[in-house]
């Protein structure tokens, strides 16, 4: 049995680089043990051919190539042109459970390879329920603000989030519309009926050398967007940490440490403690097998479910896509008006990009080659909300052991939300009346309402509590009994709000490895 000294991580993605670099700060050894999955050869080559030059100079063979292949997966979510970074769903899910999107990874970098990169707090007054108070977050908001880039720029949602005093490198370049965009939601009044608004820049984990190519849904050539496969790689270049390229299958205490068994029948690895960061879903299945108990019982995963209302500005657009741009996130806009929710509903405002006129084309051109000028004319209008709710209002999964499965995948079951039609429904309606005082038109019936668990905004199987009962864990993110295993990942916050989830999941495993 090899026996690595001091900790061991499950997993690279942000939950885990975030518990590895805050217990590297402590002066403590550090083990990750990750599936490592990285983008196959051939699409890498292509990558790196558009990152070996400036934009302007990229091949047009080579171009088109990178846009064809990613262009061609419509049944999910790629980069560069692959599904590197996500599990299928049957891999995951068995049997099938057509009602919901399940998905997992085993990529290095985990979901931070296809994330958005959207980056906001969560609220204190979503919180104030939680047995950490939002001022334990705090100091790990900023400690996490140092590992990774934040581009943007103050704006009136920092009241809200209590996210004045974050570090913030330089906004991204953006196109005409997106300073006009900006421009318009700022001189629309914040409050609006028995709504409260707060509006701004979008927010994105971006570093300062962004080329502004149009490129990040396909995949940013110059690794700009910031996933945490680089700074891993970084630190096992340096000397700083070990890593062991392996599927962890069950995870075993004993005395003064744990044991972890690996898929591939190579002898167990151990260390003092673990941290068990490798997706709600993978932890899920890891703490399955673990504990019978946990297993009987399985858990109940929470959504931050989302929709989508796309709108057309009133002001002219001109050749929106011309010159250097992104097509992350433009603006965030957070309301709260109590006869939606107490909470805070968040939405992110998406302007053109090129895959647009293609997809209305797919959606209502029935083959007509002659509507695509019209379409190609409303894209450059186009500008798509996407809307988060608080996981109170949205529907849960039961997850359980898939019976009799030697693959050790899960069961799933939906349970709705009864009242998630009306809430949703409120939300969209008070959205699309603030945002026409800002000259944008909501074509509400052409929305769309994402299945549960496709936002990724996933959490709560094993919730934090004070007082730990079965199935929960303690502010440490232990579960019950244990003494070296510390989750750290979503699967222990006892809720998801609506804001975006990533940063607040990095900070909360900051905080436990920092306290361990």
């Amino acid at each position: 049995m090899s026996r690595p000294e001091g900790d061991i991580v499950i997993g690279s993605g942000p939950a885990g680089y975030a518990a590895a670099r805050a217990l590297l700060d402590r002066g403590r050894a550090v083990t990750i043990v990750d599936a490592g999955g990285k983008l196959e050869p051939e699409n890498d080559a292509l990558r790196r051919a558009l990152a070996a030059t400036e934009p302007q100079d990229w091949p047009v063979d080579v171009l088109n190539d990178f846009r064809a292949r990613q262009r061609a997966i419509t049944d999910g979510i790629g980069r560069f042109g692959s599904r590197f970074a996500l599990r299928s769903r049957d891999a995951v899910v068995h049997p099938p459970e057509p009602g919901v999107v399940l998905q997992s990874s085993h990529a290095l970098g985990g979901l931070s390879n296809v994330w958005g990169s959207a980056v906001l707090p969560w609220s204190p007054d979503d919180l104030m329920e939680w047995p950490v108070p939002a001022a334990e977050l705090r100091p790990h908001y900023r400690a996490v603000a140092e590992l990774m880039p934040i581009a943007g720029c103050a704006a009136s949602y920092d009241d809200v989030l209590d996210a004045g005093d974050l570090p913030l490198a330089k906004p991204l370049p953006t196109t005409r519309q997106g300073r006009r965009l900006v421009e318009q939601l700022a001189a629309v009044g914040r409050h609006h009926g028995d709504g409260e608004y707060w509006a701004g820049p979008a927010r994105q984990a971006v570093g300062n050398e962004c080329r502004a190519c149009g490129l990040c849904l396909y995949g940013c050539p110059y690794g700009q967007i910031f996933t945490t496969r680089h700074p891993v790689q970084n630190l096992l270049q340096a000397g700083r940490i070990a890593y062991e390229k392996a599927e962890v299958v069950s995870i075993r205490e004993i005395d003064g440490g744990v044991v972890l068994h690996l898929a591939d029948g190579r002898p167990p690895i151990s260390g003092a403690r673990v941290f068990v960061a490798a997706g709600v879903l993978e932890t899920a299945r890891l703490m399955f097998e673990s504990d019978a108990e946990s297993a009987r019982r399985g858990a109940i995963l929470k959504d931050s479910r989302h929709f989508f209302t796309p709108f057309l500005q009133r002001w002219p657009a001109g050749k929106t896509g011309a010159g250097p741009h992104h097509t992350l996130a433009l603006a965030f806009v957070e309301f709260r008006d109590p006869s939606v929710s107490p909470r805070l509903v968040h939405n992110q405002l998406y302007g053109w990009n090129d895959l647009y006129q293609q997809e209305m084309a797919h959606k209502y051109g029935h083959g007509i080659s002659a509507l695509n000028p019209i379409f190609g004319a409303v894209s450059q209008r186009l500008i798509v909300a996407q809307t988060f709710l608080h996981s109170d209002h949205c529907a849960r999964i039961a997850l359980r052991p898939a019976p009799g499965d030697v693959a050790r995948r899960l069961s799933a079951e939906v349970l709705p939300a009864p009242g998630y039609d009306r809430v949703a429904g409120l939300a969209r309606k008070r959205l699309m009346a603030w945002l026409r005082r800002a000259g944008l038109y909501g074509i509400g019936m052409a929305g769309h309402v994402g299945q549960p668990g496709s936002s990724f905004h996933t959490g709560g199987t094993f919730p934090m509590a004070r007082a730990p009962g079965a199935g929960e864990t303690d502010t440490l993110g232990r579960p019950g009994g244990a003494g070296h295993i510390h989750i750290v990942d979503a699967s222990v916050v006892p809720a998801v709000p609506a804001s975006t989830i990533t940063f607040s999941v990095m900070a909360n495993a900051h905080r436990i490895a920092s306290n361990v």
